[in-house]
């Protein structure tokens, strides 16, 4: 079958969160599988210097809306998934974020940059493609390409059938009314039934709405935006499209995040050589100038720094945390209100707190191998992959029990069994009792090498999702 991922990020080369790594890992685990997957994604800056020489394959004539003319270009990527490069400098050649300016706030022309992007995926998966590669199911990825299935509804010829992933959602592509005409949808668009919510154009709602089959990265997600609790205003729809809502749980990419051959680490290990996690325990020290010492434990933190990650809970008990005795480290960007207060509790426990504003990959790396415990205590939380690495690191990861998190985090107890550990309330009280019994698990070495074994022997590689996707653009 041809499948076609349509997608406003893909790693390495322009990533801003889970989109970006999901589009890399799954089309290579699909074409394993036996698929014909191409990715189409625009030509943004990072992608022209990576395939400065990739020639047209197509021509895209300005539309009756606002669209401009634009070109398909065709790449390969070192993984051997063939790509697809929305190439329109007026929308795609700009510096820094896909999605916001300089002054952090959202482009001005989104509507326009990711409808011209959801009419291209459709364009390909309709009657009228410009290509000889014809595509059997399209497969879109948030709400930055989920009017394609709208304008398959009102503007195009089906060829394929649609599936939509919802990765978070949070972000929903709201714009106002007027952007139906430069978008080029017809007035009939605007009702219920179609891309109107409350008074705005949301690019997510029409897309649920008109896709042939809806799923999202986790069974316990899928479950939970079902509530008016968590459905972000949407629940009442993916109620009523339940019948068409699956959770698959994301994988990672079990080659990049591998602790036997990573390298970005200085000691490689296995589930039967763990005390080597010790020495990179020291490294990790000795980089971030916290004292150098095994008797405590280490935990750590990689992560946007906001409120859905919970780490204003984790923020609250952080002095507590320290006084266990144990030691913290946090890589992340995000809320400067959270990056300033993290930077202060660095300034207050010089030696025992380490926290890096930004993000730095090897550094990434090095911090799910070297600590002791990964904190995760999301308020909520779609798949989540930092929890998987963890796992695959045998670092025991402390979550909340929401989304993706409850599906691969079990409980660990004095029997040597369970993973991790897993907390239900997002209170700091609730947060801090965990982390307490997480370092008192961590003194008793015999029951926490198991809890790191039990982690480090699950298969969290993308093999069995791919199958579950394979089965439903089959049945599709």
């Amino acid at each position: 079958m041809n499948i076609l991922f349509a997608t406003s990020e893909i790693a390495p080369w322009v990533k801003t969160g889970g989109l970006g790594d999901v589009a890399a890992a799954l089309p290579p685990a699909l074409r394993r599988a036996g698929m014909d997957v191409r990715v189409l994604v625009p030509f943004y800056p990072a992608l022209a210097a990576a395939f400065p020489d990739a020639p047209i394959v197509a021509e895209l004539p300005a539309t009756a809306g606002a669209f401009p003319g634009a070109a398909l270009r065709s790449a390969t990527a070192p993984d051997g998934t063939p790509l697809l490069l929305l190439d329109c400098m007026a929308c795609y050649t700009r510096s820094g974020n896909p999605y916001l300016g300089s002054d952090g706030r959202d482009w001005h022309d989104n509507a326009v940059r990711f409808g011209l992007l959801s009419y291209v995926a459709a364009l390909l998966a309709s009657t009228a493609s410009p290509l000889a590669w014809q595509t059997d199911v399209l497969h879109c990825h948030d709400w930055q390409t989920a009017l394609a299935p709208v304008y398959l509804r009102y503007v195009l010829k089906a060829r394929a059938k649609s599936v939509l992933t919802i990765h978070n959602l949070a972000f929903q592509g709201l714009f106002g009314a007027h952007s139906l005409r430069e978008l080029g949808l017809p007035p009939q668009a605007w009702s219920m039934e179609g891309v109107e919510y409350y008074g705005h154009l949301s690019f997510l709602k029409g897309g649920l709405q008109h896709a042939d089959h809806i799923t999202t990265v986790s069974p316990t997600y899928a479950r939970e935006i079902q509530t008016d609790t968590d459905g972000m205003g949407l629940a009442g729809l993916l109620r009523y499209r339940s019948h068409v809502l699956t959770g698959i749980l994301n994988g990672i990419d079990t080659e990049q995040w591998d602790p036997s051959t990573d390298p970005h680490l200085p000691v490689h290990y296995k589930a039967s050589s763990l005390a080597r996690k010790d020495d990179l325990k020291s490294t990790l020290q000795q980089t971030l100038g916290l004292a150098v010492t095994n008797d405590r434990p280490l935990f750590g933190v990689v992560s946007r720094l906001s409120g859905q990650k919970g780490l204003d809970l984790l923020l609250a008990c952080a002095d507590e945390l320290i006084a266990l005795p144990a030691q913290l480290v946090v890589l992340g960007s995000g809320d400067a209100a959270l990056e300033n207060a993290f930077r202060e509790l660095a300034l207050r426990h010089p030696g025992q707190v380490a926290v890096k504003i930004g993000f730095d990959e090897g550094l990434a790396h090095l911090i799910e191998a070297g600590i002791d415990a990964f904190i995760m205590p999301s308020r909520f939380e779609p798949c989540g992959l930092n929890q998987m690495y963890s796992l695959r690191y045998g670092t025991p990861p402390i979550v909340r029990a929401t989304g993706g998190l409850a599906d691969t985090v079990i409980d660990a107890d004095d029997k040597s069994l369970g993973n991790g550990f897993v907390f239900s309330r997002a209170e700091p009280a609730e947060l801090l009792a965990t982390l307490r019994r997480a370092a008192d698990l961590w003194s008793r070495s015999r029951l926490w090498r198991q809890l790191q074994k039990n982690g480090m022997a699950a298969d969290h590689s993308w093999d069995q999702p791919a199958q579950t996707y394979v089965n439903l653009y089959r049945a599709l």
